[in-house]
């Protein structure tokens, strides 16, 4: 069993953890990844081999992989010690702090109805983690998969645009701000 204590120090009293900072930097990537290829999906034609062989198996593989990240991330958080809160006014902080919670949700919720769209779909092959069967839970309905649907559809929209929040005030802090202590950014760098 590896010490996780030393991996998990700050590299300084007002960074992350390295362990988170590099989770962090790979969920965005991978965030950013699942969006671009599922509006690459949903837009080629259906008789596109690619889409459903190999598009379809992946954006579910990677979407199932965010979760887990999510979930190790949160374990993390609560197992370490994190950096101070940064200087914020009042009202910025309190936005930090709503956006980051509603981020979080979504982190989970959006694979969540990921899953049961994908299970609920009568035609659908199921969810793998690349090429790993996961149990289907929830039983085939075309109502419900047009239903759950809807809301990772709406829910992976709701978490683009917070993202975008979350780095234009990343941004703000950085660029605009005067105070060095306002900087967000460089906790996560």
């Amino acid at each position: 069993m590896t010490d996780l204590t030393a991996a998990n120090t700050p590299a300084g009293p007002d960074k992350y953890p390295v362990v988170l900072r590099i989770l962090h930097w790979l969920r965005a990537i991978l965030i950013l990844g699942l969006i671009a290829a599922g509006w690459t999906m949903t837009s080629l034609d259906d008789g596109t081999e690619a889409k459903f062989a190999q598009l379809y198996p992946l954006h579910k593989s990677f979407g199932v992989l965010v979760f887990l990240i999510v979930l190790v991330q949160l374990a993390i958080r609560s197992a370490v010690r994190l950096p101070s809160e940064p200087v914020l006014p009042a009202h910025e902080r309190v936005l930090s702090r709503v956006v980051h919670i509603a981020i979080y949700v979504l982190l989970l919720t959006v694979p969540l109805m990921g899953y049961a769209m994908s299970s609920t779909y009568p035609d659908s092959d199921g969810v793998t983690l690349f090429g790993l069967p996961l149990p289907e839970l929830l039983p085939k309905s075309e109502p419900w998969f047009r239903v759950f649907q809807f809301l990772h559809k709406v829910f992976a929209y709701s978490l683009l645009g917070l993202v975008g929040l979350h780095v234009a005030g990343a941004l703000k802090h950085r660029f605009v701000d005067a105070d060095p202590n306002a900087d967000v950014l460089r906790r996560m760098w």
